[in-house]
């Protein structure tokens, strides 16, 4: 039975997050303003600093490190304790000592997307311009933004080529963009839950979602933070929208069906009678104690204007040619959001291109975020790729 958390107040969410987005409990890369970063609307940000962490060991060869890209609401503490909420890594499924992707053997590195708020430079961050946080004043992102911040900070870690980028979701779409934009630094892709470029659909779903957070009175046009409110209700009434996409409709009746909360007949109010509407309402709740109202603003509009073919004359084989790297694709059989039609589009476009991939679409009733839980047949897809791949990279241990 699933219990609504009370959520703290927005003076200590917020002051909790805006620690974290300027001196965040991770590794920093920072970058003056001799080393700015070009973003597709114009505009070079500079200073700018992207949040990282890494585990396991780089070898001498600098060949074995593996690049983890999350997805919207994630960070870089995919295998260590959240400092904010206390609950473990994101992706501790998949990563970690033994795991498919195993730290005793690969250098992984996880970054904070630029534009996120947990410590690379975005909305919640303070601008050097005027002490305050930046809000609406930091300037739209995009997903190739975020990847050639990455390739900066790849840079700044001295690695030529990577083994691996690995993603679901958005961190898939940051996947193909890195294979799209630095096809000579990516040794193999594992791309998740994705797709080329966001549907139709899926931006009506994003549009919902900053509709609800900017109809909050406390977001003040984006100004919470100085005027010290917080639209904790607007951004939970999107998360729990947002959260409803990532499941499927068999995993919410297997979950709930009709089953009610802590009563055994209706109580005829507009209270949470159903266990759904008690889940929702936690995941809305716990969501604001961890996320920046603006930061989601910023993500979702990125992920939105995401389309490599936009970028090939509409021709999205155009963007794989010639290509070396290794690719493998997985969909999942209820997933809705980015279904297996669109990971099918991009293995035709590979195949096109006489690119290396490997496909599967996976039978779960787990929805989107199967990428995220215990998918057994996923995660002996992921080793079996990895080991695949360090194979033919002359990986010692494979």
């Amino acid at each position: 039975m699933v219990r609504v958390r009370p959520i703290k107040s927005p003076a200590a969410q917020a002051e909790e997050r805006a620690h974290e987005a300027d001196h965040p409990t991770s590794l920093v890369a920072a970058f003056g303003v001799d080393q700015p970063l070009s973003l597709d609307c114009g505009v070079d940000l500079a200073p700018f600093q992207i949040a990282y962490q890494t585990y396991g060991t780089l070898n001498a060869e600098r060949s074995n490190a593996i690049l983890v890209c999350h997805a919207l609401t994630g960070d870089q503490h995919v295998a260590t304790v959240h400092p904010v909420t206390g609950r473990a890594g994101w992706w501790d499924t998949m990563v970690g000592p033994g795991k498919p992707i195993d730290t005793d053997r690969f250098f992984v590195i996880c970054p904070n997307v630029i534009g996120s708020c947990m410590g690379s430079s975005g909305p919640a961050s303070t601008n050097p311009a005027t002490g305050a946080p930046y809000g609406l004043d930091f300037p739209v992102i995009t997903i190739p933004d975020m990847v050639r911040a990455q390739a900066m900070l790849i840079d700044r870690l001295g690695i030529a080529t990577l083994f691996s980028v690995v993603g679901g979701s958005m961190g898939g779409m940051q996947v193909l963009q890195w294979t799209a934009a630095y096809p000579d630094r990516v040794f193999s892709a594992f791309a998740i839950a994705c797709a080329t470029r966001h549907s139709a659909q899926n931006i009506a779903f994003h549009e919902l979602g900053r509709q609800a957070v900017m109809a909050d009175p406390e977001w003040r046009h984006g100004r919470y933070a100085e005027e010290r409110t917080q639209p904790h209700r607007g951004l939970a009434v999107a998360r729990m929208a947002a959260h409803i996409t990532y499941l499927s409709d068999a995993a919410l009746h297997r979950k709930f069906g009709r089953r009610m909360q802590d009563r055994e007949l209706p109580t005829f109010s507009f209270d949470a009678d159903f266990q759904v509407e008690s889940y929702l309402r936690y995941q809305g709740s716990s969501f604001v104690e961890r996320f920046d109202a603006n930061s989601y603003l910023y993500l979702t509009r990125a992920m939105d204007y995401f389309d490599i073919a936009g970028d090939h004359d509409g021709v999205l084989a155009q963007a794989f040619r010639g290509i070396k790297t290794r690719f493998c694709v997985v969909s999942f059989t209820s997933d809705w959001l980015f279904p297996t039609s669109e990971s099918r589009a991009l293995v035709h476009a590979l195949n096109a291109s006489n690119a290396r991939v490997s496909f599967a679409e996976i039978e779960t009733d787990k929805g989107h975020d199967a990428f995220l839980l215990d998918v057994p047949e996923f995660l002996d897809i992921a080793r079996a790729f990895l080991q695949s791949a360090g194979k033919a990279r002359g990986l010692k241990g494979n």
